[in-house]
């Protein structure tokens, strides 16, 4: 967690907002918690439900004691493919409340969102989700968080927690003077005259607009004029906006920021900082490139057999989706089918990305919360390119899935399944033979396809074209009988020459 600056007899302890990361299992009632809270506590009343995104937002709350506080809110999302979001969603954050519902106790989730939380280094709040649902058992929940190492107060721990329902309201406001007490226990403030301090939260890029990111601003503030670099992008910040998309002249500590108008897309998770001009920040961007190619890399390589290739385009609505969905379509990669992405990016399908694509060889587009440009669905209709679009990640992942089955190769197993040994040779004419044998094990059966072993060594294959035994003809020969059979083969076999009789099948 950032920390503030020693203050001095120049400088001066603020109040700030606390920024608040709300985490816990997919299905535990995050959604309807911060819904609640959205509907009840943002002024102006914002509508809208919550996206797959890390989005942000201030709250106004009054205390029991009937103090007005403003809290910051991230979301963080609950399926498995966006746990880099809700790592940075806790980086970012000053608490943390855990999410846990009173009908299921903990789940695998749960315990990686603490993990999250502690390594961080934050303090939390544990909410008890659900206590309005008829299964509903807060103490068995309480247990089921001792089971983890999770103690709340009055349960053997201190943590505190609230029992709520983001259906009802109930026990809402408790929740928030937890968070604030917390905060305020924490030491959770700002330092006037000190420099911006903020972190890019989710970027993307707005057709109308250009390329747009949010921040959130742990001290320090924001003006419009300033210059700011973030990873390998900056922008003069010449117009921003609030978290209900109003304009503002000014954003301060503690608060969410858009910032529109970046010289490219800046990576989610970085941190922002201030410059002279436009001239110094493309200065400190070079220098940092500068820096990256000068570091010492790993030169130890391991050999991959790769027996096929899915190539990908992969695009989504923003930074912190795109990195989702990368992790969502690697992890559908097998040991014989290897997906390599190779070319990423924000907004909407085009037709670049299309020609990025045809140079892969056989590739696949896939776009998560993005629509098809016009020129591109043009070319998409002639064929040739595998395109599809998701509005949720676990379909994205079951399509790349589906294509990785498609693209397996197929894997021939040779199995076999006797062996008999050349008596004598009848007649020879081209390809055809007709010999007399013995099988020496397993058996022989019409149109067995078969390998000719000279001193034990593979000369060539055969096929079986009829049998006969005792002169009769015959559809098989078991073990220990002597056959004569005609046999198709480019090699000329010799008396002591030996068939192994082998079974091929494609899985």
């Amino acid at each position: 967690m950032q920390t503030n600056p020693p203050t001095t007899a120049k400088t001066q302890r603020l109040p700030r907002p606390p920024v608040v990361a709300v985490m816990g299992h997919i299905d535990h009632g995050k959604s309807t918690l911060l819904d609640y809270i959205r509907k009840t506590n943002v002024v102006g009343g914002e509508a809208g439900g919550i996206t797959q995104h890390l989005g942000a937002y201030e709250v106004a709350h009054t205390t029991k004691e009937g103090t007005l506080h403003s809290i910051t809110f991230l979301d963080t999302p609950g399926h498995e493919a966006f746990k880099g979001i809700r790592s940075r969603g806790a980086n970012v954050a000053d608490v943390g409340i855990l999410v846990v519902s009173a009908e299921e106790g903990v789940k695998p989730q749960t315990v990686e969102a603490l993990g999250s939380i502690k390594k961080a280094g934050i303090p939390y709040v544990v909410a008890i989700t659900k206590i309005d649902k008829p299964e509903a058992n807060v103490e068995r929940t309480k247990q089921s968080l001792a089971e983890h190492e999770i103690y709340v107060e009055g349960y053997g721990g201190d943590i505190p927690f609230a029992s709520i329902s983001g259906k009802t309201g109930e026990g809402v406001g408790d929740l928030l003077d937890l968070v604030l007490l917390v905060a305020e226990m924490g030491d959770v403030h700002a330092v006037s005259g000190a420099p911006l301090s903020a972190y890019i939260i989710e970027s993307n890029v707005d057709k109308k607009k250009g390329i747009c990111a949010t921040i959130i601003i742990k001290n320090g503030a924001l003006e419009k004029g300033d210059v700011i670099v973030a990873g390998g992008a900056f922008t003069v910040t010449r117009r921003l906006e609030n978290f209900l998309g109003q304009p503002i002249e000014k954003g301060e500590a503690g608060q969410p920021v858009r910032i529109i108008g970046w010289s490219a897309v800046p990576p989610v998770g970085a941190t922002c900082k201030t410059v002279k001009d436009k001239r110094e920040a493309e200065a400190v961007i070079l220098l940092e490139e500068e820096k990256k190619k000068k570091r010492p890399t790993n030169t130890a390589t391991t050999l991959l057999v790769e027996t096929a290739l899915l190539p990908l385009v992969v695009k989504a609505d923003t930074g912190g989706s795109l990195e989702a969905v990368e992790a969502e379509v690697l992890k559908q990669a097998t040991d014989k089918v290897k997906i390599k992405i190779v070319s990423r990016g924000i907004g909407s399908i085009s037709e670049s990305d299309l020609k990025s694509a045809q140079g892969s060889g056989e590739p696949a587009i896939v776009g998560f919360n993005v629509d098809i440009d016009p020129p591109a669905q043009s070319i998409i209709e002639r064929g040739g390119i595998s395109v599809q679009t998701f509005d949720v990640i676990y379909k994205l992942g079951e399509w790349v899935a589906e294509l990785v089955k498609k693209r397996t190769p197929k894997v021939t197993v040779v199995t076999v399944k006797g062996n008999a040994r050349v008596l004598k040779i009848f007649t020879t004419e081209k390809d055809r033979q007709v010999i007399g044998g013995k099988v020496l094990d397993g058996e022989l059966e019409t149109g067995d396809e078969f390998n000719i072993l000279r001193r034990s060594a593979p000369i060539g294959k055969g096929k079986v074209r009829e049998l006969q035994r005792f002169k009769e003809k015959a559809s098989s020969i078991p073990t220990g009988s002597e056959f004569g059979a005609f046999v198709s083969t480019s090699i000329e076999i010799m008396p002591g020459d030996q068939f192994e009789m082998v079974t091929t099948i494609e899985q």
